[in-house]
C-alpha cells in the first residue's frame, strides 16, 4: 500500500522555503558547562527522581536522560527508535506506528498485558492502552524535548505500584526552549529517509507576549510507504501517515515569579484505509480501515516558594484519551475482532506532591509527600455489542506516598520511600467488582568513595494489581479470571559509578555507571492457552537478573559512548527463559568534531547476541552499522542551519530482533534540516 497526499508536498515545500529564508538562527550545541568543559548524558539533571534536582550519575538508581539534541539527531520514525543508546530499554513490536510498546530489563511483552508493568507518562499524564495485535503508545518524537528513563521497581514510590520494569517520562517542548534573545521564534524542520520514502515536515511558533507569559504552537506531519528489510522485501502494513500537534502555555507570577501555571495539549492522529489488522507482527489477519486518535491534556501548578523550606508544591491535573475506530475488515465478521468496532481508554488523573526541606548540621534532608488519584474508563464495543475478550469497565486508584532524600556531607545519600494504593475494578456489566490494596516500600543509598568513584544500591518491593483485561476477559467456554492475585516483585540493585574530568585535556570528561540487578516476581500473571480455563492465571515465580553499563567520553574534538545490557531470566515452573527477555546488546558510538566548522561525525555499531527461549524458539545474533554527520555552519549563507545526514544499516543486513514481530529495516539514507530564528 502506498500513502500519497498532496498536503505532504505542501508542508514540506513550505517548511523548506522557510529553512532557507530564515535570517538568524539559534545553534544547537553539545552538552557543555559554563566554563567550556563537557559532560555526558550521565551528567544531565534528572527531574523525575525525587524532590530535588539530581544529576543522573549521582542517583542511586539507573537513570538516563535524553535531550532535544539526542531526539533530533536520531531522526526517529517512532519514539521506540530513541532508545538505542539507553541500556536495558528497547521498543518492542514492529516499525509500524500502531505497534509500539516498551521493554525494560526483560519486562514488557506484546502477548501479555504488560503495558501496566511499565509506567509511561506525557507531561505527567499516565498513558495506557491495550488491544489485540496493537501497540500501547501512539505519538511522534517531534513533540518532545526530553525523555527520562528510570529503570527498576524502585520507581514505584513516586509513580505508582506495579512499575516493575520502570518508568518512561516524556516531556513536551516549551516556548522557553526557543526564546533566548527575542520574544518570537520560528523553528522549521524537514526530513527524508530513503527506506519507505519517509518524509517529515515540522513547524513551531513560540512567543512571549509578556515577560511572564509564553506560548508554543507545534504541528508535525509524517508520511511513509512500507519499509523494506535487507532483502528488499516490503513489510506489509508499515505504510502510514500521521499528523500531530502541541499547544502549550506557561504563566509565571508571584513576587519572586516562583509560581507558575502550565497548560499543555498534545494530539496524534493516523487514519489509514486497508492497513494491516496486525500492527505488532506480520500475522495475516487481512486488512482493515483504522483511525487512531490519541490526545493528552495536562494542567500543572508549581510553587517553589524560595526562602520557605516547607513549601515546594507541584500539582498536575491530567486527561488522557486514546481512541481506535475500526471498520471494513477484509476477513468476514465471524468474530468481533473483524466487526466494525470502537476501542478507547480515557483516564482522568490528579497528582499533588510537596517537598519539605529539613536540613541541619552536615545533613541536607528533603522529604516528598504526595497523593495520586485516577479513574480510567475502558471502552470496547462492536456492531454485535460488548466484546468479551476486551471487557469494558472502570479502574479507580487512590495512592499516597512519602519519600526521603537525606544527604550527609555531600557524600552519603539515603533514599527511603513507601507507597500505598487502593484499587477498585468494576466491569460495569453487573459482574463482581474487584478491589485490593498494594504496598511498595524501598530503600536506596549512594555513597561517594572518592570524588570520582561511588557505590550505590537499592532494595525494593512493589505489587501490581491485575488489569481489567486480565480479570474479566473470557470466551464462550472459558470463565473470567476473577480469582487472580496481585503480582509482587522484590528487587535488588548494586552498582558503581565513575566520573573523571581532565583525563587528556583540561575540559574533557569520562563517566561510567554499571548496575547489576535481580528481580524475583511471584504470582506473575500470564496468558493461559489451556482450553476451558480462564485467559489469565498466576504462575509461581519468574526470576530476572542482569547487568548494564552506560559510559561516555566527551571532549572538544571527539567522543565515545557505550551502552551494554545483559538480561537473563527463568520461569521456575518450566525452567525456560521468558520470551520477554531481550537479546544481549552492545551499542557503541565513536565520533569526532571540528568545532570551528560546527561539524560532528561518527559511527555507531549495534551488536546483539543469540538467544534461545527453549522449545526451538531461537533468534540469531546480528550486528548493524550506522554512519552520521551533523553540520551547523558557523558563517556564510547557511549559518544557523543544522543539517543531519544518516546512513543506517549500511551493510543492508536482514535481521529480526527477538522482541520484534517483523524484520527490521534494511539500508536507509536520511537527511534532516533544522532552522530556528528569533525576532
Amino acid at each position: 500500500m502506498r500513502v500519497v497526499h498532496s498536503k505532504k508536498l505542501l508542508l514540506c515545500s513550505t517548511a523548506l522555503t522557510a529553512l532557507l529564508a530564515a535570517p538568524v538562527a539559534a545553534q544547537e550545541t553539545v552538552d557543555e558547562t559554563a566554563d567550556g568543559g563537557f559532560f555526558t548524558r550521565l551528567g544531565r539533571i534528572v527531574l523525575g527522581f525525587g524532590g530535588t534536582e539530581t544529576v543522573a550519575i549521582d542517583t542511586p538508581q539507573a537513570v538516563t536522560v535524553l535531550n532535544q539534541d539526542d531526539i533530533d539527531q536520531e531522526q526517529a520514525t517512532t519514539v521506540a527508535d530513541l532508545f538505542d543508546m539507553v541500556p536495558g530499554v528497547q521498543g518492542i513490536g514492529t516499525g509500524r506506528v500502531g505497534g509500539v510498546s516498551f521493554n525494560i530489563r526483560g519486562v514488557g511483552e506484546l502477548a501479555s498485558s504488560d503495558e501496566s508493568k511499565i509506567i509511561v507518562t506525557v507531561d505527567g499524564a499516565t498513558k495506557f492502552y491495550e488491544q489485540y495485535r496493537m501497540g500501547s503508545f501512539f505519538s511522534d518524537p517531534e513533540l518532545y524535548k526530553q525523555v527520562e528513563v528510570l529503570r527498576g521497581p524502585a520507581s514505584s514510590t513516586l509513580y505508582g505500584s506495579g512499575a516493575i520494569g520502570g518508568v518512561i517520562n516524556f516531556e513536551t517542548k516549551d516556548a522557553g526552549d526557543f526564546l533566548t534573545t527575542g520574544n518570537h521564534a520560528l523553528r522549521f524542520r524537514v526530513g527524508y529517509s530513503t527506506n519507505g520514502n519517509e518524509s517529515l515536515a515540522s513547524a513551531i511558533y513560540a512567543t512571549r507576549p509578556a515577560e511572564n507569559f509564553e506560548t508554543l504552537f507545534a504541528l508535525n506531519y509524517r508520511v511513509a510507504d512500507d519499509y523494506e528489510n535487507g532483502d528488499g522485501e516490503a513489510i506489509a502494513g508499515s505504510a502510514f501517515d500521521a499528523l500531530s500537534g502541541l499547544i502549550k502555555a506557561k504563566y509565571t507570577f508571584g513576587d519572586t515569579l516562583s509560581k507558575s501555571i502550565t497548560a499543555s495539549y498534545s494530539a496524534w492522529n493516523s487514519s489509514l484505509d486497508d492497513t494491516s489488522y496486525a500492527q505488532t507482527d506480520s500475522f495475516d489477519f487481512g486488512t482493515i480501515d483504522r483511525d487512531i486518535f490519541d490526545q493528552t491534556f495536562a494542567l500543572r501548578y508549581e510553587d517553589s516558594a524560595p526562602g520557605n523550606p516547607w513549601l515546594d508544591l507541584d500539582v498536575v491535573l491530567t486527561y488522557s484519551d486514546t481512541d481506535v475506530e475500526q471498520s471494513d475488515a477484509s476477513l468476514p465478521p465471524f468474530s468481533p475482532l473483524f466487526m466494525d468496532s470502537h476501542y478507547a481508554y480515557r483516564t482522568l488523573g490528579l497528582k499533588a506532591e510537596n517537598t519539605f526541606e529539613l536540613s541541619f548540621g552536615n545533613w541536607q534532608n528533603y522529604v516528598t509527600a504526595g497523593v495520586q488519584l485516577s479513574q480510567q474508563e475502558r471502552i470496547a464495543e462492536s456492531t454485535s455489542g460488548a466484546i468479551n475478550f476486551h471487557p469494558e469497565g472502570t479502574d479507580q486508584k487512590v495512592g499516597a506516598y512519602i519519600q526521603g532524600e537525606f544527604v550527609w556531607n555531600d557524600r552519603l545519600t539515603l533514599v527511603p520511600g513507601i507507597r500505598a494504593d487502593l484499587v477498585w475494578l468494576d466491569p460495569g456489566d453487573g459482574g463482581d467488582a474487584y478491589d485490593t490494596s498494594l504496598v511498595s516500600p524501598k530503600i536506596a543509598a549512594h555513597y561517594k568513595l572518592t570524588d570520582d568513584l561511588a557505590i550505590f544500591g537499592s532494595l525494593a518491593h512493589t505489587e501490581r494489581t491485575p488489569t481489567l483485561d486480565e480479570i474479566y476477559s473470557y470466551d464462550v467456554d472459558e470463565p473470567a479470571s476473577g480469582g487472580l492475585n496481585p503480582e509482587s516483585a522484590d528487587s535488588a540493585e548494586l552498582g558503581l559509578s565513575y566520573s573523571y574530568y581532565g583525563l587528556f585535556s583540561g575540559n574533557d570528561v569520562i563517566e561510567m555507571k554499571a548496575t547489576g540487578f535481580y528481580y524475583d516476581i511471584t504470582d506473575m500473571i500470564a496468558r493461559d492457552t489451556t482450553a476451558g480455563t480462564p485467559y489469565y492465571r498466576n504462575i509461581d515465580h519468574v526470576k530476572l537478573w542482569g547487568f548494564e553499563l552506560e559510559g561516555a567520553y566527551e571532549a572538544e574534538y571527539g567522543f565515545a559512548r557505550a551502552a551494554f545490557s545483559e538480561v537473563r531470566g527463568e520461569d521456575t515452573s518450566t525452567g525456560l527463559t521468558p520470551t520477554s527477555v531481550p537479546q544481549r546488546s552492545l551499542v557503541l558510538t565513536i565520533g569526532g568534531r571540528v568545532p570551528d566548522y560546527g561539524l560532528e561525525f561518527g559511527w555507531r555499531g549495534h551488536f546483539y547476541g543469540e538467544i534461545d527461549y527453549g522449545g526451538g524458539d531461537t533468534y540469531d545474533g546480528y550486528d548493524l552499522h550506522d554512519l552520521f554527520v551533523n553540520w551547523s555552519p558557523q558563517d556564510g549563507p547557511l549559518e544557523g542551519l543544522t543539517i543531519g545526514l544518516t546512513a543506517d544499516n549500511i551493510f543492508d543486513t536482514t535481521y529480526q530482533n527477538s522482541l520484534a514481530g517483523d524484520d527490521g529495516a534494511g539500508r536507509s539514507y536520511g537527511i534532516a534540516l533544522t532552522r530556528t530564528f528569533e525576532f
